[in-house]
């Protein structure tokens, strides 16, 4: 790779050379400008690898092979094109992350085990089914003081102390509001988030966002600080057309959680794995419109317009902590509907 960057770096003006280095240094600790270069491979390239996937090769992961591999930060400007010139792009290594995928393929207890809570189960949840569900829910989980058109409270699938939070917290214009908890407490107030994207971290460096080092807590136990210890630069959440992404920026994996990325027919909801500097899809807009009121077994009723983001530890069956509030840290995403 050393011919190609050499050669990449000669297209490089002074400015751009300088920004690198600073990026390089700092690991991508503060948001920086992008680093342009001419679309096109560089002379004396062997493999033909695009300007950013050779950056990125270089300073970030060695195994990489193919732009599609890639997603661009949000706040990137020139991903695909500086300021509408498609002859020149960034190539800023730390302004794309790894797409995230499913781990596949799944242990065979966990496949076994969905097969025998399947059985005699209906294959599919109709639309009429999910609507019985969620008048279910609503007469059965949130008691008989509600009225016909009264929305219920917010209820995440495990069971959660007297704290759920009310429909009516999350009307107020923003797009998501953030709850931070530890285990199966609440720590500080609601976050609101009105811009496209916001941060959500311990320590970053000249960043803004939702700090979760100045919240308080009255005891915190040593899983829990040990967990905190591992957030760092945290995530970064996205709205973006379609959907919401999460941006892992720490050292440590984070683990989300929400009914899109569960697939049809599942019997529980699926918990992905997000490894540091990867990013996935958590949230599809598109497909969380049919998904009205639904439960999956024994987990019970879910609020279809939420996410829930472990920071460092898993949940699920393939793990000792079958649910998040097993978790020391976590992050609740209230979703306002589009």
């Amino acid at each position: 790779l050393k011919p190609a960057a050499h050669a990449l770096f000669k297209k490089l003006k002074d400015e751009e050379l300088e920004l690198l280095v600073q990026v390089v240094e700092s690991r991508g600790a503060w948001e920086s400008g992008c680093v342009l270069a001419p679309r096109g491979d560089p002379r004396g390239v062997k493999q033909g690898l695009p300007p950013q996937v050779l950056l990125c090769r270089l300073f970030r992961w060695p195994d990489l092979h193919q732009p599609y591999e890639l997603k661009h930060f949000c706040y990137c400007a020139g991903g695909q094109g500086f300021c509408r010139n498609l002859a020149v792009l960034c190539c800023n290594p730390h302004h794309f992350s790894r797409l995230a995928v499913p781990e596949t393929p799944p242990p065979p207890y966990l496949k076994a085990s969905c097969e025998h809570e399947n059985q005699g189960m209906e294959p599919t949840v109709t639309p009429s089914r999910r609507k019985r569900l969620w008048h279910g829910m609503r007469g059965s989980c949130w008691g008989s003081s509600l009225g016909p058109d009264t929305p219920p409270p917010l209820k995440l699938c495990s069971p959660l102390p007297d704290t759920s939070l009310s429909w009516s917290t999350i009307k107020d214009g923003c797009w998501c509001k953030l709850a931070y908890w530890e285990y199966r407490t609440r720590v500080g107030r609601l976050y609101a988030v009105h811009e496209a994207s916001v941060n959500v971290f311990c320590e970053l460096p000249w960043g803004s966002g939702f700090c979760l080092a100045q919240l308080p807590a009255a005891y915190r136990s040593c899983a829990v600080r040990r967990a905190r210890g591992k957030i760092g630069r945290g995530l970064l959440l996205s709205r973006e057309p379609g959907g919401v992404w999460a941006y892992n920026r720490s050292e440590h994996p984070i683990f989300v959680s929400s009914p899109t990325l569960s697939p049809p027919g599942a019997c529980r909801l699926t918990v992905l794995k997000v490894l540091p500097g990867y990013s996935a899809k958590v949230f599809d807009y598109e497909w969380a419109g049919d998904k009205g009121g639904w439960q999956l077994p024994e987990e019970g009723p879910c609020d279809p317009h939420s996410i829930r983001i472990s920071f460092a530890k898993g949940w699920g069956p393939c793990y000792s902590r079958q649910f998040i509030t097993s978790c020391p840290c976590w992050l609740e995403v209230l979703l306002n509907q589009p």
